[in-house]
């Protein structure tokens, strides 16, 4: 399942300490609030959760927000070690979690996820850090620490983590940039259940990266590849969609997904082409990084018939 990404030696300095006034660690509680509203959020994980998770198990999340997944574990779990570095969300977490049937079971640790370990070994790990493409949250990043860190101290097998693993794919797109007569190629995001209006697709999505958490994984990503297309149209923006394998279930030979909102970014150089036309597609990242990086690497070429 595992594929390791290829190294990136072009990002640009300071990276990541050029988005930490961003949203970053300190969501805004509101945005957390919205969260617990998300349907396909929630009934997707409920249902890893209740999967991975047996009658006395022992439970660490990592950057725990709200609360709710380690509430939803501590059903099951003996005990959940809920960390979170937000010193408003450990105050919310801890609200709403006394107001829970099982939130006594759950102790929220205020702490650096990057620096904690648990006081024992545990038997699952969540670390729902997720952002499309996996830019923006440090989820990478953070479980890679935790294992070495964890396997320092304890040995042993890892403990199971939720999500198993992350499928991304890239797509190209003709994308609509006309806002009542206004001009703007802008970054946006698109719900994967509803229909995007202003989104032509123009080939099939290709699978650029998987990352399977058990295995060594970097944050560097590079890709380049082809696409066929389908239809004639403009190619000017590309469609990012990621789907993390929340569980694997071998017994019944299938998965439990989250797909969450497609990212649609804009080509600084649109290609024109026609149906049967070629187009190679390349970008490079850091897992993490901003998405305006991700942005400025991409280029999208069309091939000369010599080179098909």
């Amino acid at each position: 399942m595992h594929t390791t990404p290829t190294i990136v030696t072009n990002m640009p300095p300071g990276e990541d300490e050029a988005e930490s006034h961003y949203l970053g660690q300190f969501i805004p509680l509101h945005y957390h609030h919205n969260m617990l509203m998300d349907e396909n959020r929630m009934v997707n994980f409920k249902a890893a959760i209740e999967y991975s998770v047996f009658e006395g198990a022992k439970v660490l999340e990592l950057g725990g927000g709200t609360g709710v997944l380690s509430c939803l574990a501590a059903s099951m779990a003996s005990k959940v070690w809920c960390v979170e570095f937000n010193p408003d969300l450990v105050a919310e977490s801890r609200r709403l979690l006394a107001l829970n049937r099982n939130g006594h079971k759950v102790e929220v640790i205020h702490a650096n996820a990057f620096d904690y370990l648990p006081p024992e070994p545990v038997d699952v790990v969540i670390c729902e850090m997720i952002h499309v493409a996996m830019l923006r949250e440090k989820q990478v990043e953070m479980i890679e620490a935790f294992k070495q860190r964890y396997q320092r101290h304890f040995g042993g097998a890892l403990p199971v983590f939720i999500p198993e693993a992350v499928i991304m794919a890239v797509q190209p797109l003709q994308q609509t940039y006309d806002f009542f007569g206004f001009y703007a190629p802008i970054i946006q995001f698109q719900r994967p259940q509803f229909n995007c209006s202003g989104s032509t697709e123009l080939a099939a999505p290709n699978t650029y990266s998987t990352l399977d958490f058990l295995q060594p994984n970097s944050r560097e990503i590079r890709w380049a590849g082809n696409f066929v297309m389908e239809r004639d149209g403009m190619v000017n923006a590309l469609r990012f969609i990621t789907k993390n394998i929340l569980a694997i279930m071998p017994k019944q030979a299938s998965t439990i997904d989250w797909l969450i909102d497609y990212l649609v970014l804009p080509l600084p150089t649109p290609v024109e082409a026609k149906a049967g036309d070629e187009i190679s597609v390349s970008f490079s990242y850091l897992a993490g990084g901003s998405i305006r990086s991700l942005e400025r690497s991409m280029c999208a070429t069309l091939k000369v018939a010599s080179q098909r």
